[in-house]
């Protein structure tokens, strides 16, 4: 049995995560694709652990079967995602900052192949020993090149056991290091040429491909090559449309947080209101009444404001034992705020003095009051 056995690869499951901040999908939601499999007698693409309808009924949710949406976006584009993963090319999510990629690319291999743990981190230093292999020098140096010396990374592994690769920001790397995909997207294999024989080429298993994800605001640093443009199917994943429904999911993924932090307070609905708005108007730069106003460069995404809602609740429980009030809100603010650019931290203060003064109730009358705590 070598090193690239599928079977000896396929047994090795992540180590215990009971306490783990955050356990990968497939931990956090073990019982609910159990069940799904169970009851699945839909027909399903070579190697995958759900249908597609099954896969979908997993991220987006079935109330009757006690399945929670876990991805709040376009019911369209977990259906063209699933399809694009069904066939020969890789699968692109772009999109802002702060959209859920990340997250949906996770759900999305959890349920295909049961792991979502094959992981790739794109960055400046990413090199393609991190994507493909790599070598156990000790044992290289003493039998040379062979299986057992071979230290197999995650698209060696995907390859090998037949499961999705994730690639996350993938234009953060080299181009050189991109286009190390490009045979294995095309090709469906991979050459290890420093070992003789059969073992020289690693062939797809099915159920083998490659989720990448990527930022609009970093197109520019490492814009991919056409010819890996050509692997891809590109989908574009954009901001929650409406308040209610991004309220609705701030309230929900906070609550979570805030659950597993030790905080018996849930968030206060009628300040997450008023949190979830000023993102809101913060980032398109129109108040709720169709005026215009300065937005801020800062990212102010939907995963920035459960950040400052989770920072908001622990705020108040662990410094006084209560929920978090209007000045904990501000705040927080100011570290989310003040980011990238200096002159962000100004255009918050105009529009706390100058929009939030207009509105009325008790919670933003409460932030305009607390304006003063922003530092500078």
């Amino acid at each position: 049995m070598t090193a690239l056995d599928p079977t000896a690869e396929g047994a090795r499951r992540p180590p215990a995560v009971e306490r783990a901040q955050r356990p990968p999908a497939e931990v956090r939601y073990a019982d609910e694709l159990a069940a799904l499999a169970a009851n699945d007698s839909d027909p399903r693409p070579p190697g995958w652990r759900l249908s597609l309808r099954a896969a979908r009924r997993f991220i987006l949710g079935d109330q009757a079967a006690g399945i929670r949406r876990k991805f709040v976006g376009d019911p369209s584009l977990i259906d063209r995602a699933l399809v694009a993963l069904a066939t020969s090319r890789g699968l692109m999510l772009v999109g802002e900052p702060g959209t859920a990629k990340s997250l949906l690319s996770e759900l999305l291999a959890a349920a295909v192949s049961g792991d979502s743990t094959l992981t790739i981190q794109g960055g400046a230093a990413t090199t393609e020993d991190q994507i493909r292999y790599s070598w156990n020098y000790a044992l290289l140096v003493a039998d040379g090149p062979s299986p057992r010396a071979l230290v197999p990374a995650p698209l060696l592994r995907g390859m090998a056991e037949g499961r999705v690769v994730r690639f996350e920001e993938i234009t953060r790397c080299p181009l050189e290091v991109q286009d190390c995909l490009l045979s294995p997207l095309s090709d469906r294999v991979l050459a290890i040429s420093e070992l003789p024989g059969a073992d020289a080429m690693v062939f797809a298993r099915e159920g083998f491909n490659v989720i990448a994800t990527a930022n609009t605001r970093d197109r520019g640093v490492n814009e991919m090559s056409a010819a890996l443009k050509r692997r891809f199917n590109f989908e574009t994943v954009f901001p929650i449309p409406d308040l209610g429904t991004e309220l609705e999911l701030v309230e929900a993924e906070a609550g979570e947080l805030l659950r597993r932090s030790g905080v018996a307070a849930p968030p206060r609905r009628d300040l997450l209101e008023v949190l979830v708005t000023t993102f809101r108007e913060l980032r398109t730069g129109i108040t709720e009444r169709g005026d215009a106003m300065e937005r801020l460069s800062a990212v102010m995404s939907t995963a920035e404001a459960v950040s400052v809602a989770h920072a908001v609740g622990l705020r108040g429980w662990f410094l006084r034992g209560e929920p978090g009030d209007a000045a904990d809100l501000v705040a927080c603010l100011a570290g989310t705020a003040a980011k990238d650019d200096a002159e962000d931290l100004a255009r918050l203060r105009r529009y706390l003095e100058q929009q939030v003064s207009r509105r009325s109730g008790a919670q933003w009358r409460a932030v305009h009051d607390a304006r003063h705590l922003l530092p500078g």
